[in-house]
């Protein structure tokens, strides 16, 4: 095990933090890790008669658009579960009785503290007055049949990970058919 000797932020953003670590490395030498520190995030596998609502948006870091399911950022000591409640609405404009927990993963644990969690939204019905968006997002909702989806995985149309793995999990439990 690796044990801190100080950290040094190099960092302070909105939505991540960067330090630089100093350890102490099992062999008794001296190591240093760059560690983005993030509150987590949440994403929502919604199911509407077959098909999975998918919010596409462009993303800036990749210069490119993309099909995703809802996500967000869990804020500080937000629970994930109201968390993943309030993006589905503000992205789609459902609202969920309640969700499922089926996974829990850690995106990228060579430098990044993020964990993720992914949900199953139950009994989903159109909110009456849906919370808003953040000011700063511009999503278009559309919804795809789960074995489409499972083709736009594996022709690589779909890339973002955690919705490469809602859209695995949805065509495991209800979708495979015809594919």
């Amino acid at each position: 095990m690796e044990k801190k000797i100080k950290s040094t932020p190099i960092y302070d953003g909105k939505i991540i933090k960067v330090e630089l670590d100093e350890v102490e490395l099992p062999n008794h030498q001296i190591g240093y890790r760059e560690i983005v520190r993030h509150h987590g995030g949440v994403g929502v596998l919604a199911i509407i008669e077959g098909k999975i609502l998918l919010v596409k948006q462009y993303r800036y870091a990749q210069q490119a658009e993309t099909l995703e399911i809802p996500a967000g950022k869990i804020e500080p000591g937000e629970d994930p579960y109201l968390t993943g409640m309030r993006e589905i609405e503000e992205e789609t404009g459902y609202h969920a009785e309640s969700l499922t927990l089926f996974l829990k993963a850690l995106p990228t644990p060579g430098y990044c503290t993020e964990v993720l969690y992914l949900y199953e939204a139950n009994e989903l019905k159109k909110a009456e007055h849906p919370l808003a968006c953040d000011e700063d997002e511009f999503i278009d909702v559309c919804m795809m049949d789960i074995q489409e989806a499972y083709k736009a995985v594996m022709s690589m149309e779909i890339i973002d990970a955690k919705t490469i793995i809602a859209i695995m999990y949805a065509y495991n439990h209800y979708g495979k058919k015809n594919v």
